[in-house]
């Protein structure tokens, strides 16, 4: 005979004697009943590794992640199933949490980007608890964080396309609430390069520095996929004696001998400034640029 209940298993990660845990919680029915929890993790895709399995009277089940059964960037799940105590044959169907991923993770996963100079938040978050080896450390993980351009189409990769605004985070030890057992943010931007290269992505790696705790040692990443919409870039001229074109494209000449402001952007710390002097004979008035100044 089967139990109907619906214990909806949920795995969440907590510290237990300043040690990373896993947690499956369950909701127990009104009647005393046994659980069986059984832990497993993906090995590859579609399947799944046995790592834990017990049988409790408690609506709770603790797994520790020991870097060798559970390891960080697992995905981790528990099934559950209660039974009568006297009668083991009565049973309910087993039920299974969703699946917990342990590790890093990116906020957004991916992100697509104009070369615009605004400033788009990425956040580095940990879903297990960030442990203190010994007494007197802090207890945070340093990540150390870079750029690299993975070219586009057939062209061979160049410099990055985009700038971080730290080159490393630290994700400082706090309670876990949600999925987020510790946080930290930065800014990504595209580099405003002035040349039609087309779209490209680049990605964003992080790695542990000197991480002294052994679950971090030989944990792998995710990347983060940048991808940069390129933007046009647009042109002006001041050329001969002095012809002018402006960015919309208007056209004019400009004969006078001084100093001029050429172009000064209204939103940021940017102008031009161009120093004309007398090249004419004497038949002809006309001057020509002799210098240029940018800001």
């Amino acid at each position: 005979e089967l139990l109907s209940l619906a214990l909806h298993p949920v795995i969440t990660a907590e510290l237990v004697q300043g040690r990373a845990h896993l947690k499956c919680s369950y909701s127990p029915p009104e009647s005393p009943v046994h659980y069986r929890v059984l832990w497993s993790r993906l090995s590859s895709p579609g399947k799944r590794e046995q790592v834990h399995h017990e049988t409790t009277a408690q609506a709770f089940s603790h797994v520790e992640m020991d870097g060798a059964n559970l390891r960080l960037g697992d995905t981790v799940f528990c099934t559950v199933t209660a039974f009568r105590r006297g009668t083991p044959e009565q049973q309910s169907l087993p039920e299974d949490s969703k699946g917990f991923y342990a590790g890093i993770k990116f906020l957004p996963e991916s992100l697509e980007i104009a070369e615009d100079g605004k400033e788009h938040v990425l956040t580095v978050l940990s879903t297990v608890p960030i442990a203190c080896p010994r007494q007197d450390d802090s207890c945070k993980i340093t990540l150390q964080l870079s750029t690299e351009d993975l070219g586009k189409d057939s062209q061979a990769p160049g410099p990055p396309d985009i700038a971080l605004s730290a080159c490393q985070v630290d994700l400082l030890q706090e309670p876990c609430s949600g999925s987020s057992c510790a946080a930290a943010t930065v800014t990504v931007t595209a580099v405003t390069d002035f040349t039609q290269d087309g779209n490209r992505v680049s990605r964003i790696s992080a790695e542990p520095a000197a991480p002294r705790d052994v679950l971090w040692r030989a944990y792998t990443f995710r990347d983060v996929k940048v991808t940069v919409r390129d933007l046009p870039t647009g042109n002006c001229y001041s050329f001969t004696d002095p012809h002018i074109i402006t960015f919309d494209g208007w056209r004019y000449d400009n004969y006078k001998i001084g100093t001029f402001l050429l172009c000064r952007s209204e939103s940021r710390a940017f102008e031009v400034h161009v120093r004309q002097w007398d090249c004419g004979g004497h038949r002809s008035a006309a001057a020509c640029n002799c210098g240029v100044a940018a800001q």
